[in-house]
């Protein structure tokens, strides 16, 4: 049976496509207001046809995660609307090309970086006070732990980059909250799967709807 979400604000950071649409359409699914933040302005229409037809709502925010600025006035407008966040889902990832060590490119290194550690360190210290406005916030970050695997050199390091920075923040909030929860979904056919193995068969991997329903029920 699905745990209700009723009247729960449910942050999702990379909400218009993947994993991250698939948590968020669970989530309404299940009752919660969803904050759907993304760039593609396409993908979050889309996804807001399909709550309407759920029991929650939502509320869409275009933006790119990277726009300090933005994510500040984004974060000042939720506390101003519900005063809190009770679960942040943050799904939002960069796919840097693989390649050998040697050979990363500067600038996909550097937007590794900015994306899936800097981005992640800003959120945490502006959806924080939300969380903590919650009666039990929850955030949970996806975890996918490839560094040291061959030609991963730019994506895994900012992943890892990124684990031991939400390691840190678990830590640091385990008796004070909010909860912090590192997730790592099973392997599924989105596109930055079909980006690192392009021939893969996809056939043989989890349905994104199935995973999505699966950090649902952690919320």
């Amino acid at each position: 049976m699905e745990q209700s979400l009723e009247n729960k604000i449910v942050l999702v950071t990379g909400a218009s496509r993947g994993l991250g649409r698939a948590v968020a359409v669970a989530a309404a699914t299940r009752g919660a207001h969803v904050v759907a933040v993304a760039r593609t302005v396409g993908g979050l229409e889309e996804l807001a046809d399909v709550i309407d037809t759920l029991p929650g709502g939502v509320t869409l925010v275009p933006l790119d995660l990277s726009d300090d600025p933005g994510v500040q006035r984004m974060c000042l407008a939720v506390h101003e609307r519900w005063g809190r966040v009770d679960a942040w889902v943050h799904t939002a990832i960069y796919a840097a090309p693989l390649s050998p060590a040697s050979h990363v490119a500067e600038k996909e290194l550097d937007k590794s970086i900015a994306v899936n550690w800097r981005v992640t360190q800003r959120l945490v210290t502006l959806v924080e006070p939300l969380l903590k406005a919650a009666p039990a916030g929850h955030a949970v970050m996806m975890d996918d732990p490839v560094a040291g695997q061959p030609h991963y050199g730019a994506y895994g390091a900012s992943k890892a980059a990124q684990r031991a920075l939400v390691q840190s923040w678990q830590a640091e909030t385990r008796q004070t909250g909010p909860r912090v929860t590192l997730h790592t979904p099973a392997p599924m056919p989105t596109a930055v799967r079909a980006r690192f193995h392009p021939g893969e068969n996809r056939d043989t991997l989890a349905e994104v709807a199935a995973e999505g329903e699966k950090v649902a029920a952690l919320l």
